[in-house]
């Protein structure tokens, strides 16, 4: 009231007058008014959602980035070693003894994976006792003589299979039959693991089977039913299917292995396959079913080249997660097709008929729909109801702003008469 007093009759104007007006402007500067105190709260929870939106999104951009060179890494590798094996058995007829010779280079699996523990681990451990901690993982007593026999010998012999056919078919047909039908693995991992595992059932990963038995018929009949594709592509659905019994038996037996864990276990197979495989080819050597006259002709360099290409494709398959999304790493087996597909059709005299197309077509779809998550059907009915709200929201405020529209404009062309009360 004084202040008011003394702002409204200027002549008497006192000392108490002053003092008070002074108070009022100090606590004014001092403490903020309400409104200011809860926008300045505003904004600093503003910048603080900002700051974790930013390093979700850099996150995420990381992963993606990371995907893209996964993938293309894959791609790259799957599709270079195909078509260097395909020009390998121009000069050196004999898969077995390729598939032997790249096995063998498995053994690098743990020492690189040491190497990336030594540079990235905060502690360091030695080799003795990195390798002690991983044998956990075949059981309590470690790598003993009956579980490697137990554990390691069969998935041994299935590796050993799945690229021996695999490569043997491509002796018989064109690199982009091989390749898409190879992708058929994805539909029997599923079929097996329904069985066995009584994994959920999916209507969408059953009609992605049926499409990839159906790409496999349609694929046979693309060259009509002649004896040298009917092998070949019998051969590459047998590798298919003992990539699928391997994947799906270790993790019934095995269950889900760490990095560490998955890199010792693959040297293991290459031990297996250094004892136990080596006479085999030795064998094939002087019953001359794969034979060479001397060792000079045999092309080294295509041997290395396809052994660190299949190394550079299994590492990345198994430890590509570890930077990026596992679907991602999957794109990159199907987009080795049509890499294959632009290379035999100007390294060979392959022919694309309307059949062939729809049976890659076909195959290829299958595959996409098998990465598709469990819960794809509840994130699709989540998206589709979020869509019909934000429809039904924004009806009634199309018609509130078209309603509110004419007060607003009566008021500006008629003011009240409130403004010249003052």
């Amino acid at each position: 009231r004084c202040i008011f007093h003394s702002f409204t009759h200027p002549n008497s104007i006192s000392l108490s007058g002053v003092l008070s007006l002074s108070v009022y402007i100090r606590r004014s500067r001092e403490s903020p008014a309400p409104a200011e105190a809860q926008m300045q709260a505003g904004v600093e929870g503003g910048g603080r959602v900002n700051r974790c939106c930013w390093k979700c999104s850099v996150t995420q951009l990381k992963k993606i980035f990371w995907g893209v060179a996964v993938v293309l890494g894959v791609c790259s590798s799957w599709s270079g070693s195909t078509q260097l094996a395909k020009l390998t058995f121009k000069k050196f007829d004999a898969p077995f003894t390729l598939t032997w010779f790249a096995t063998n280079w498995n053994f690098l699996f743990f020492p690189l994976y040491y190497l990336g523990h030594v540079f990235k681990s905060a502690e360091k451990q030695s080799p003795k006792q990195r390798y002690r901690e991983c044998c956990r993982f075949f059981g309590d007593n470690g790598l003993t003589l009956k579980v490697f026999f137990t554990k390691a010998a069969p998935f041994g012999v299935l590796w050993t299979l799945t690229n021996y056919l695999y490569l043997h078919a491509i002796k018989k047909i064109n690199t982009t039959d091989v390749s898409v039908l190879f992708c058929c693995n994805k539909a029997f991992v599923f079929l097996l693991s329904w069985i066995v595992l009584r994994d959920r059932f999916m209507g969408v990963r059953i009609v992605a089977a049926i499409f990839a038995i159906a790409g496999i018929v349609m694929m046979t009949y693309a060259d009509g039913f002649h004896s040298h594709s009917v092998i070949g592509i019998a051969l590459v659905v047998g590798s298919a299917s003992m990539s699928a019994l391997y994947k799906v038996l270790f993790k019934l037996l095995l269950g889900s292995a760490k990095f560490g864990e998955a890199a010792l276990f693959l040297s293991v197979l290459a031990v297996f396959n250094i004892l136990f495989v080596t006479c085999i080819p030795v064998i094939l050597y002087f019953t001359k079913v794969e034979y060479w006259s001397s060792f000079d002709i045999v092309p080294w360099g295509n041997l290395c080249g396809f052994s660190i290409l299949l190394l550079t494709f299994n590492i990345l398959l198994n430890f590509g997660i570890a930077i990026t999304y596992p679907t991602l790493i999957s794109l990159g087996i199907v987009l080795s097709v049509p890499v294959n597909a632009v290379v035999d059709h100007y390294t060979s005299e392959i022919v694309f008929n309307s059949v062939r197309v729809i049976a890659i077509i076909i195959i290829g779809l299958g595959f996409l729909l098998l990465l598709l998550p469990e819960e794809w059907d509840v994130w699709v009915i989540k998206l589709l109801t979020r869509l019909k709200v934000r429809k039904k929201e924004e009806i009634p405020e199309g018609n509130g702003d078209i309603a509110s529209g004419l007060p607003n404009k009566s008021r500006r062309t008629r003011p009240s008469m409130s403004s010249f009360a003052h």
